[in-house]
């Protein structure tokens, strides 16, 4: 049982983590695109125009893989989840069928209208297309997040005395205190991730030496949006989400920190290792009081560690959830440092001829998503042992029918399966990229 609980939770970790490569993406540049569209509708420049459509193609791409890698998570629930669907799925269900149901075809509609619709329906429809395309986006994110938060802090429900859970107040789901905090910050985390793939498109451009005019469209759009998202992204939907964390799950929030003991002016970690033998962080350099005053406005507040807590509660995997929110972090900061810098260059109208800074944007584009699901990683890992937090625990959520070698197979079936599909996205958006949004342009070109 121990063996197929190992694989079920691989095989689940393995296809969300290549599935989240491409909504992350999309949820971010539905709006970039509305703001394009949105210009080109005021002042008629036909380069936003353009730009949207560019876009829009990658946008396409990543939702088509995004649909396809998101169908066998569903299939997964009644496969390898069996009894958590089946004690859970009164609740659950409702969200993932909206989900489906409504975000789902509103995306689709809409992506499929504004694709090949803008003759057909003009331009100020094709904006309102595009519109809608960014709150289905928006919706579909909102549905997903808000299993995840009853997940994490479960509400409005009763256990029959089957155990199974029951809804008792539908609107509970979405008044959930943990929803909105967590909405935000993903949403804002997406945004982060569009606005490093657009400004790195464009500083790919400019050292390319084609697309020069848009180049310096999508980096200029890219340091905007990416800079107001990053700061927003940390404070204050970051600050909120860390505080529910710190209410309603306060080992995990420790166990994030690495704090073993428990302390009075709390410092926070920036570098160390946990040391699981003897329960303390080696090569520690802290920041002193900091923790102590994020979670309680208070240098002085006094913060419980591991050690007081009963290590049957601890999060299952420790290490590997210090390591995956010091990741989100670390990466969070040096993205702050290359968007403000990014932005002050522009400001300073020195941006552009800066190529460091264009090598940087461009080979920055893989780092957001690495930080994203760090960042689902840790709500994952923080919230083990439990599929619903204090209420039912991982080991008792999977098929007891499906046997670890049957998991093990199907999961190196995903493997290779996922492989290809990994190199027909690249190929596809490669040709996207290399075809541009409009006519080339050399490096002697009036738009230098």
């Amino acid at each position: 049982m121990e063996d197929a609980l190992l694989y079920d939770r691989l095989q689940f970790a393995f296809t969300i983590t290549f599935h989240y490569i491409f909504p992350q993406l999309t949820m971010g540049l539905s709006f970039l695109i509305v703001l394009m569209k949105g210009i080109y509708l005021k002042n008629g420049d036909e380069k936003y125009n353009k730009a949207a459509k560019f876009w829009s193609k990658i946008f396409a791409v990543n939702f088509v893989m995004g649909v396809v890698t998101g169908i066998p998570l569903e299939f997964q629930f009644g496969t390898n989840w069996a009894k958590f669907s089946e004690l859970t799925g009164n609740v659950i269900g409702q969200t993932l069928a909206m989900e489906g149901m409504f975000a789902f075809f509103l995306e689709s509609t809409f992506l499929g209208l504004f694709l090949f619709g803008e003759k057909l329906i003009g331009k100020k429809l094709h904006f309102v297309s595009a519109l809608m395309l960014f709150i289905g986006t928006q919706a579909s994110g909102l549905f997903i997040i808000a299993t995840h938060s009853w997940m994490q802090h479960p509400v409005g429900y009763e256990i029959l005395a089957n155990g199974k859970f029951v809804l008792n107040n539908f609107s509970d789901l979405f008044l959930n205190p943990w929803l909105w905090p967590s909405y935000f910050h993903n949403q804002a985390a997406s945004m982060v991730t569009a606005t490093f793939v657009v400004s790195g498109i464009g500083a790919f451009y400019l050292l390319d030496g084609k697309h020069l005019e848009f180049g310096k469209l999508f980096i200029k759009m890219g340091i905007i949006t990416g800079s107001i998202s990053i700061v927003l992204l940390i404070f204050p939907f970051g600050d909120l989400l860390a505080k529910q964390v710190a209410k309603n799950q306060p080992i995990t929030l420790v166990a994030m920190e690495g704090l073993f003991e428990t302390t009075e002016g709390a410092p926070m970690v920036l570098i160390g290792q946990p040391n699981m033998k003897e329960r303390k962080i080696d090569n520690a350099i802290e920041v002193p009081y900091v923790l102590s005053f994020l979670t309680y406005n208070r240098w002085n507040a006094e913060i419980k560690g591991l050690n007081d807590y009963d290590e049957d509660l601890w999060p299952t995997n420790v290490p590997a959830l210090y390591y995956a929110y010091h990741m989100m972090v670390g990466l969070g900061t040096i993205f702050i440092a290359i968007m403000l810098l990014s932005a002050f260059l522009l400001w300073k109208k020195r941006l552009y001829e800066q190529k460091w800074m264009m090598w940087i944007l461009m080979f920055s584009i893989p780092f957001p998503y690495i930080a994203n699901i760090a960042g689902w990683y840790v709500s994952e890992f923080g919230r083990q042992p439990w599929l619903v937090y204090n209420l039912l625990r991982t080991s008792d959520g999977i098929s007891p029918s499906v046997s670890a070698g049957n998991t093990l197979f199907t999961l190196l079936g995903f493997v290779g399966l996922y492989f290809l599909l990994g190199v027909l996205f690249l190929l596809l958006v490669g040709k996207v990229i290399n075809k541009g949004p409009g006519p080339n342009h050399s490096l002697n070109s009036e738009t230098v």
